[in-house]
């Protein structure tokens, strides 16, 4: 719930009381001696830490200090003389400030008169040179104070902060006025300003606000906009080494430099690393292969080194309240990689530097719009594929057919051709091992998976012949519009296979056709004519025999969809289903109905292949290291706590390698890092083995293991849309 606002817009008085108190700790803490006091831990402890701390909070207000400089100003305690802070300004315009701080949890600080005399007196201690009344801190302080104070006029201010948000009665203010006129009867040299609550509040959040980052930007070659755009701005080229110091810059001052960005540098992704290797191998080819940068600001100081032929020289910009608003993994990389390779500071990066003048709403659009991009995944870069150029050349030149590689709005009609995704999705189907078609249930995204466990390799290498192809296709398709047919036909869970078991009824489609010419070149395609007659009657009656062996799995009828996406189960439904429709004369035998085998123990799934076949994590969602048993977390304490990195990676959809471990960028198998960590670590008794996927802990708070087993949990779930009570019959159950 948002906390209550006032037509101001502002927070009501409680919240901002909370919030400024709750800043003042964060700030404060550290930096406050409170070593004089007797209690160090309690409500009374806090209450005069956080007195201590609002009067460093006015000494920021008044004269700008740092929080460790304004700190240090405090001599609130005993034998503080009625002074809680002073502090002393030195330069050409000198100024001392005596501040005296009235802190309120409930927003109630009162406006007492004693404690304006309190602070008179201490004044007049300090202006007659008497310090020894004073506690260790305020002599020395109060002794600065005076030596500043005779340089001549020097400007005195009394500063009264009260958490309070009403103006102090007026016999407080009376009292302040009394010693103004005592002490300025030779001239305007005391003088009050009052704080109260809502200023306050205005200062920590004003605190909180990212520090503005300045930059500086060689461009060269370079061409600026024209005096007519409607914001400046400035396009050109940078060496790595810039874009690095940026980075550096900004770790050093602890600013943001992407505070306007959707999202921050992901740190060690795939996608990243390839970055770092291309700038550390490959230095001169990196300006052709990355996009670039674009910097808002909210201006610019120019320095032309040429004023007759500016653009043949490089040009100088400073950027104040700079932000990277695109291309934050880009300026991440090149700053690891720098640390890397001196050689990677000659790339060349291309940057676009936007000056808005703080216009909010532009920023904001600009910075949406640089990041508005169609994604490119594993899917696009199957079009650089030469083996798909090459399926191209032949579907064309073989059948007259269309083969869409690229991704594009502009489908292909059936009787045109085929995409790509078409293509595979069929093979997937046509293999006879049934995991792919298990694989592809949930998301389409396994198929452009590349390596030894990948699908997109297993498919498409070697080349499959386009008469394959184009067949599988044919087969696909009937079966599709079969179950659009039989979905009319059927509810509860027999209705829910329509819809869930695509893949895995076209799988034992191909597995009971007969598939021996499928690949063999014929012009007239009489194999795919033959093939989808066949499959309209082979799908009719698979369904009711599949559903069957499902039902027979466990002794609680497990979900469609569950089924439909787990390779195991797969392979164990297309075993009992191929055996009955090939053990009896039409299949539809009263036996079909029957539970065929005993409900077996269901094995665990690697927890990896479910959390990348069901996208359960985005790339680059980080993961932290939690170690088992406590004989671990003792053997590894110690290396872990020499680099921080070594206890977080972050997560990619491969399935061999999923984990990005941050202390070096490699990918490994959840269990294969672990192993690594303990040899590096020097684990003597470390065991033989270990379930990786239990040790690596999701942002959720939840170890990959939990994460794909719940997953897998929640599928099992039975779905009120697979059955309807009191219609499950001896045969045709689900008709």
């Amino acid at each position: 719930m948002n906390a209550p606002r006032s037509r101001s817009g502002k927070p009501d008085l409680k919240t901002q009381v909370r919030q400024v108190g709750n800043a003042l700790q964060a700030v404060y803490a550290d930096l406050l001696d409170t070593s004089d006091l007797a209690v160090t831990e309690g409500e009374g402890f806090e209450v005069r830490r956080t007195s201590r701390a609002l009067a460093a909070q006015a000494v920021r207000i008044v004269t700008g200090f740092s929080p460790k400089d304004a700190a240090a100003t405090v001599i609130d305690g005993d034998l503080d003389q009625g002074i809680d802070a002073i502090a002393v300004v030195e330069g050409a315009e000198p100024h001392v400030y005596l501040v005296q701080s009235k802190w309120s949890k409930d927003g109630k600080a009162k406006d007492e008169r004693k404690a304006v005399l309190e602070l008179l007196a201490g004044l007049r201690l300090i202006d007659e040179e008497n310090f020894a009344p004073f506690n260790p801190r305020g002599r020395r302080l109060a002794e600065r104070a005076k030596s500043v104070m005779d340089q001549g006029a020097v400007k005195v201010t009394q500063v009264v902060v009260l958490m309070r948000p009403d103006i102090p009665s007026d016999g407080f203010m009376q009292a302040i006025q009394n010693g103004e006129d005592e002490f300025n009867k030779y001239g305007e040299v005391l003088g009050h300003r009052i704080i109260l609550a809502p200023e306050v509040w205005a200062s920590v959040r004003a605190d909180q606000v990212p520090t503005p980052v300045v930059l500086t930007a060689e461009l060269y070659p370079w061409f600026g906009m024209g005096s007519d755009a409607l914001y400046e701005s400035y396009q050109g080229v940078v060496d790595a080494e810039q874009v690095a110091g940026w980075a550096q810059q900004a770790e050093k001052d602890g600013t943001d430099l992407f505070n306007l960005n959707i999202r921050r540098p992901l740190g060690r992704t795939p996608i990243n690393n390839a970055l770092v290797s291309t700038l550390t191998e490959e230095p001169a080819n990196f300006w052709y292969y990355n996009n670039g940068i674009t910097v808002l600001c909210d201006r610019v100081e120019k320095t032309e080194r040429s004023k007759l032929a500016p653009h043949q020289k490089p040009l100088m910009l400073t950027l104040h309240n700079a932000s990277v608003v695109n291309g934050a993994q880009t300026v991440r990389a090149v700053a690891e990689a720098l640390e890397k390779a001196d050689a990677a500071a000659v790339a060349k990066i291309n940057v676009r530097i936007i000056v808005t003048h703080a216009a909010k709403e532009f920023a904001s659009d600009t910075t949406r719009a640089t990041n508005r991009q169609n994604s490119v995944g594993d899917r696009d870069f199957v079009a650089l594929d030469p083996v798909q150029g090459k399926i191209l050349e032949e579907m064309r030149a073989e059948l007259g057919l269309e083969y869409g590689v690229q991704r594009s709005e502009a489908g292909i009609p059936e009787e045109s051709g085929c995409t790509v995704v078409e293509a595979a999705v069929a093979l997937a189907c046509a293999h006879a091992d049934s995991q792919y078609a298990a694989r592809i249930a949930f998301t389409l995204d396994p198929l452009w998976e590349r390596g030894s466990q990948g699908v997109y390799d297993t498919l498409f290498r070697p080349r499959p012949g386009v008469y394959l192809l184009w067949n599988a296709v044919q087969v696909v398709r009937e079966v599709r519009r079969c179950l659009i047919d039989l979905r009319k036909r059927y509810e509860g869970r027999a209705a829910a296979l329509t819809e869930h078991g695509t893949y895995l009824l076209a799988h034992l489609v191909f597995r009971l056709l007969d598939t021996e010419g499928i690949d063999e070149p014929d012009t007239k395609l009489t194999w795919a004519e033959e093939a989808r007659k066949q499959t309209k009657d082979l799908v009719k009656r698979l369904l009711p025999v599949t559903i069957q062996v499902i039902d027979g799995l466990s002794e609680r009828r497990p979900q469609i969809r569950a089924v439909c996406s787990d390779a195991g189960r797969c392979a164990e439904v297309t075993e009992q289903v191929v055996e009955i429709m090939t053990g009896s004369q039409d299949g539809s035998s009263p036996d079909t109905y029957r539970r065929v085998r005993p409900a077996r123990k269901r094995r665990r799934p690697n927890a990896v292949h479910v959390l990348v076949d069901r996208r359960v994590l985005e790339d680059g969602d980080p993961l932290t290291l939690s170690t088992v048993q406590p004989a671990e977390a003792d053997a590894l304490k110690a290396w872990l706590a020499e680099d921080p990195r070594r206890s977080r990676a972050t997560w990619t959809n491969h399935r061999t390698k999923p984990v990005v471990w941050a202390a070096d960028g490699h990918q490994y198998s959840p269990s294969g890092l672990i192993t690594l960590m303990w040899e590096r670590a020097g684990w003597a008794d470390r065991p033989v083995a270990n379930q990786g996927t239990a040790r690596w802990v999701t942002p959720s708070g939840d170890t990959l293991a939990d994460l794909a087993w719940r997953t897998l949990g929640d599928l099992d779930e039975p779905d009120d849309s697979d059955d309807e009570p009191g219609r499950r019959a001896e045969d045709d159950t689900y008709r």
